[in-house]
């Protein structure tokens, strides 16, 4: 199964520092914007999201946008879908890395279980170009429930 889009070859992002600590401005070509700030041990005052924190929104949204595709190409009535993505940093080194990602998907809809789990194995384990960068350095695993039902 293809991925039904080609992404572009360049991108270009521009960051802006925007107070007199460590609170920036993210902007993209489109001119859409996202507020990074750090941690409030170097002067973040939780106006933002922090840049690892992203990384794991970045991971969530390139794999819900892939399983949508995925379960739409499948012909699968999705209604609505929530990602929880938790990850776990290495604590004893510099750079503290994450080592370990686990991705909880909670859809909803009359979908067959067989397909939500090949739309999200093929966005977790082939798809997703964030996940194939972070596999690198850790572990990515998933889970899933549609509704209420049992967690896959």
């Amino acid at each position: 199964m293809a991925i039904m889009f080609k992404p572009p070859n360049n991108m270009k992002v521009t960051l802006q520092r925007v107070n007199d600590a460590v609170r920036f401005e993210g902007l993209n070509s489109a001119g859409n914007k996202v507020v990074v700030e750090g941690s409030p041990e170097i002067g973040g005052e939780g106006q933002g999201m922090r840049p690892m924190e992203l990384l794991l929104i970045s991971l969530a949204s390139c794999s819900s946008m892939d399983v949508v595709s995925i379960l739409k190409k499948m012909r699968q009535p999705l209604e609505d879908m929530r990602l929880e993505i938790e990850g776990r940093r290495a604590t004893e080194q510099v750079p503290a890395v994450f080592t370990n990602i686990h991705l909880h998907f909670i859809l909803k809809g009359d979908l067959r279980p067989e397909k939500v789990e090949e739309a999200i194995r093929l966005s977790v384990k082939k798809y997703c170009s964030v996940g194939r960068m972070l596999e690198k350095t850790a572990e990515i695993t998933y889970d899933w429930k549609i509704d209420g039902n049992d967690e896959r």
